[in-house]
């Protein structure tokens, strides 16, 4: 059996990459943009970075800010409805996974109008065509949702969130520069950071890792770890680390899939509206310990990416190393170790959501409803 890998055609990276754009657009021959950015970025200037360089060539634009943190079917309907109105003829996407997310979804539509029912879009939707044209520019260190075939969606209505996963929604240019990424506040890069440590690790360790994809995974949590602690307090250094390494992980988790901590993770964002994020590093060192036994030796790998030195440990000791590693980063950039909106008699919802979210197959240590009940309750 073959394993397929999947990127983007082309990506570009360091600082002032966005000054790339306007000869990728003019290449082209694109005549206007349907910018997606969200409402925050808009208004402290983040998303003006790129608008700006538009304008200065002559570039014609037009602004698509109806986007939640975690964006619902609404934001996508009304996304779509904008863009034909709009007259545009590729898209950028500039932002977190929110903008990225609510793009994908809106591009996939617009190229594929019998998916226009959004929840038909859920798990891997037999879509024919390729997403508008589209050139995502990462704001957080964290989704690497400019480098993923993924795109997760909040169906209010039914308080769930769910993950799609399709080949043609992979943005054509990602431009991850980490000047975009400097404004962010602390607590947003921790949790960002938090985030793509848990795609690295639970990617590494999926049921369906195999050689590349391990590869980048292992160095994308070598980054993280060198690079996370020194971002958050906005260290130039840190947070171009951050850029590459969440990208780098992007690239691999997107081709092999995650586990039950991001499956945790989304129902406790439909529920309780926690940022994904800080959802994903509360769960991922009690997934980590859960997983432990069924991970042969790469805990060690991990353990020694995260700074460990394992010589002399057996087994046992080592992947407790790495659970510890983990679980003090998390600790050392301001993530909570408790969830205070948890209840009691939300655990049997949360933990039939999570067992059938997409991406609980792919954990390497099968959990059974009652299993994911048991670990939601740590949190409290």
């Amino acid at each position: 059996m073959a394993n397929r890998f999947v990127s983007n055609a082309i990506s570009y990276h360091g600082k002032g990459a966005i000054q790339e754009i306007p000869a990728i657009v003019a290449a082209k021959g694109f005549k206007k943009a349907f910018v997606a950015s969200d409402p925050d970025l808009l208004k402290f200037g983040v998303t003006a970075k790129v608008t700006d360089l538009l304008e200065k060539n002559g570039m014609a634009y037009e602004i698509y800010s109806d986007i939640k943190p975690n964006p619902t079917i609404e934001n996508v309907k009304s996304g779509v409805a904008a863009y034909k109105a709009s007259g545009a003829d590729y898209m950028i996407a500039i932002g977190g996974g929110s903008s990225m997310d609510t793009a994908k979804a809106i591009g996939i539509i617009i190229n594929n109008p019998e998916f226009s029912d959004v929840r038909s879009l859920e798990g891997v939707a037999p879509t024919k065509n390729r997403t508008v044209y589209t050139i995502a520019v990462p704001t957080t260190a964290g989704t690497a949702a400019e480098a993923t075939i993924n795109y997760v969606i909040t169906d209010v209505e039914r308080k769930r969130k769910f993950v799609c996963v399709d080949v043609n929604d992979i943005p054509d240019i990602a431009v991850v520069d980490p000047d975009m990424m400097a404004t962010m506040p602390k607590g947003l890069t921790a949790a960002t950071g938090m985030d793509a440590l848990t795609h690295a690790i639970e990617g590494y360790t999926t049921k369906a890792a195999w050689a590349l994809p391990d590869c980048l995974n292992l160095e994308a949590i070598r980054l993280i770890a060198k690079s996370l602690r020194g971002a958050v307090e906005n260290d130039p250094e840190g947070r171009e680390g951050m850029a590459l390494g969440q990208f780098v992980t992007g690239m691999a988790f997107s081709n092999v899939g995650l586990g039950i901590a991001h499956s945790v993770a989304h129902t406790l964002g439909a529920v309780y509206d926690t940022p994904h994020g800080v959802a994903c590093a509360m769960m991922l060192p009690i997934v980590m310990a859960y997983n432990a036994d069924c991970t042969g030796e790469k805990y060690k790998a991990i353990a020694e990416a995260m700074g460990v030195n394992t010589d002399g440990m057996d087994q046992d000791t080592y992947r407790k190393a790495a659970v510890d590693a983990v679980r003090q980063l998390s600790v050392d950039v301001g993530i909570p170790t408790r969830l205070a909106a948890l209840k009691e008699e939300d655990l049997q919802f949360l933990a039939e959501s999570a067992y059938a979210d997409a991406c609980a197959p792919g954990n390497p240590k099968a959990a059974s409803v009652e299993d994911i009940k048991g670990l939601i309750r740590q949190l409290m």
